[in-house]
C-alpha cells in the first residue's frame, strides 16, 4: 500500500507514470511501457486528449465501428458505434438490414426542452413568498441578458421560470423549475450559467424584499444545477411492416409477431427482465452517444428515469399488432449536442459527425433512438427465436481464444470448427486443447 501524494496534479505527465509505476504496481517498467504504448504518435493529436481531463497517463482505447444499411426517415446511414461488447455491433448491422427493405425506421422529435432547477429552502409565508416570486420574475431574464444574448440569437435561450412548492416531500423545500431551448448544444454550460445568475437574483431580492429577523434567515439558496431527467426532449423512433414480411425458418411471422409482444409484456410487467431489456437498448444509445461525443451517463440516468415515470421500472419499447401489421417502436428522453463539447476537439467525434452527414441536434436525436431500437429488435428476435447465446457466443469467440493464448493458425481452424458447433467456455477451452496436444 502506498502513501498518500501531495501535489499530484502538479507534476509532469512522466513524473506521474514514475510514481504510478513505482507505487501502485509490481513491475514498474512494464507498466511505463504499456501507458506509453497507447499514447497517440501524433503529439498535437495526444496534447488534446490530454487537455480533456485532469491527471492523465495514458489513453484508454474502445473499438470503433460501422453498422451499415440504417434507412431512417429514407435517407441511408452507416452509423459508429464506439463499444467494448461483443454482438452489438452486429446485431444493431442485422437489425437494419432487416429493416431495409421494409420500408426503414421512422422517426419523429416530440420536443427539445431541457430543464435546470435553483434549489432553496424558506421558512416563511407561502403566500408571501408567491407574490414575490411574480414580482421579481421579469428580473432574472433581465440579469441573465449577458448569457442568454448568443443564444437567443440562433432561437434558443430560456423558455420560462416556475416557483415549485416542494414541502410535501422535504420541510421548507421550493425550488425554481427552469426550462430551456438549447438548440445544437447539449448545453450544459449555459444553462449552469443562467441558473447561478438565478441563484444570485433570488437571493439578492429576497434580501431586500422579506423583512428578516436578525437571527432568521427565511430564504437561504441550497444550490443550483441543470437536470438530466429531460421528459420533454423526446423522440420516437419505429418500424411497422406486415405480419407474413416476419416469417422466420423457426416461426411463422404471426408467430414471432405475437412472441415479440409477449417478450415486451413481460418487460412492461417485471423489473428484473425490463432492466436487462433496457440494458440491451442501451448498447445501442451509448455507442453512438459516445461516438458522436455527448456525455453517455447523463442519457443513461435520464433514461432510465424516464423508464421508471409511472412509479414502476418498465420497458422502453413497445409493440402491436392491428390490422395484420406489426409495429415496434420506442420514446425515450435524449438530450444530446452537436456544437461545444468534444464535438470540435476530438478527431474521431469529428469524424463520426460527419459520417452521420453533419447532423443538427434533433437529426442526432432521432439516430441515436432508432440505434436503440434496432439493438432491442435484433435481441428479442435472438430470444424468442435461437435464443441470446447461439449469436453472441459465436461474437465472443475470438475474445475466449485470445484469452486462452490462440496462435493465429489457432484461431482460423476454431472460427471455422465452431461455425456449425455451440460456443461454450469448455467447448472451446476443449477444442484448443485439441489442436495443440496434436
Amino acid at each position: 500500500m502506498h502513501t498518500p501524494i501531495e501535489g499530484f496534479s502538479k507534476l509532469t505527465k512522466a513524473e506521474k507514470i514514475d510514481w504510478l509505476s513505482e507505487n501502485c504496481t509490481t513491475d514498474a517498467e512494464k507498466t511505463k511501457q504499456l501507458l506509453k504504448r497507447y499514447w497517440n504518435a501524433n503529439s498535437s493529436v495526444q496534447k488534446i486528449h490530454d487537455e480533456f481531463i485532469e491527471n492523465t497517463v495514458s489513453n484508454y482505447y474502445l473499438p470503433f465501428a460501422i453498422a451499415p444499411n440504417f434507412l431512417i426517415n429514407n435517407a441511408l446511414y452507416a452509423i459508429p458505434m464506439a463499444i467494448e461488447e461483443s454482438s452489438v455491433v452486429a446485431a444493431a448491422s442485422k437489425a437494419a438490414k432487416f429493416w431495409l427493405d421494409k420500408g426503414g425506421f421512422k422517426t419523429t422529435v416530440l420536443g427539445t426542452e431541457k430543464v435546470g432547477q435553483v434549489h432553496f429552502m424558506y421558512t416563511g409565508n407561502k403566500k408571501k413568498l408567491l407574490q414575490f416570486f411574480e414580482t421579481i420574475k421579469a428580473s432574472f431574464f433581465e440579469d441573465t441578458k449577458a448569457i442568454t444574448q448568443n443564444m437567443k440569437k440562433r432561437g434558443g435561450g430560456i423558455k420560462d421560470l416556475e416557483l415549485r412548492d416542494k414541502t410535501d416531500k422535504l420541510a421548507n423545500y421550493y425550488q425554481l423549475h427552469c426550462t430551456f431551448e438549447t438548440l445544437d448544444a447539449m448545453g450544459a454550460n449555459f444553462i449552469n450559467s443562467c441558473l447561478e445568475q438565478f441563484s444570485k437574483t433570488l437571493q439578492k431580492e429576497a434580501d431586500v424584499y422579506f423583512d428578516f429577523s436578525a437571527d432568521e434567515k427565511q430564504l437561504e439558496v441550497v444550490m443550483s444545477i441543470l437536470s438530466n431527467y429531460v421528459p420533454n426532449c423526446i423522440v420516437k423512433a419505429e418500424v411497422s411492416c406486415k405480419i407474413k414480411e416476419l416469417d422466420e425458418d423457426e416461426l411463422s411471422g404471426q408467430k414471432f409477431a405475437e412472441k415479440m409482444l409477449q417478450a415486451i409484456d413481460i418487460a412492461k410487467a417485471e423489473t428484473y427482465r425490463a432492466v436487462t431489456h433496457n440494458k440491451g437498448i442501451m448498447n445501442g444509445i451509448d455507442a453512438v452517444v459516445l461516438a458522436t461525443g455527448n456525455d453517455f451517463r447523463a442519457v443513461e440516468a435520464g433514461i432510465h428515469a424516464y423508464a421508471s415515470k409511472t412509479g414502476e421500472y418498465s420497458s422502453l419499447t413497445h409493440a402491436e399488432i392491428k390490422d395484420g401489421v406489426f409495429r415496434f417502436w420506442i420514446e425515450i428522453p435524449l438530450a444530446l449536442g452537436t456544437v461545444g463539447g468534444l464535438t470540435s476537439l476530438h478527431p474521431l467525434v469529428k469524424l463520426s459527425l460527419e459520417i452521420l452527414q453533419k447532423p443538427n441536434a434533433e437529426e442526432l436525436m432521432q439516430i441515436v433512438a432508432v440505434a436503440g431500437l434496432a439493438q432491442n429488435f435484433a435481441a428479442l428476435r435472438s430470444l424468442v427465436t435461437t435464443g441470446i447465446q447461439k449469436g453472441h457466443m459465436k461474437m465472443h469467440l475470438l475474445n475466449m481464444l485470445n484469452q486462452l493464448g490462440a496462435t493465429e493458425q489457432e484461431k482460423q481452424q476454431l472460427v471455422a470448427h465452431f461455425k456449425d458447433n455451440a460456443v461454450t467456455n469448455a467447448s472451446v477451452k476443449e477444442a484448443l486443447e485439441k489442436i495443440q496436444t496434436h
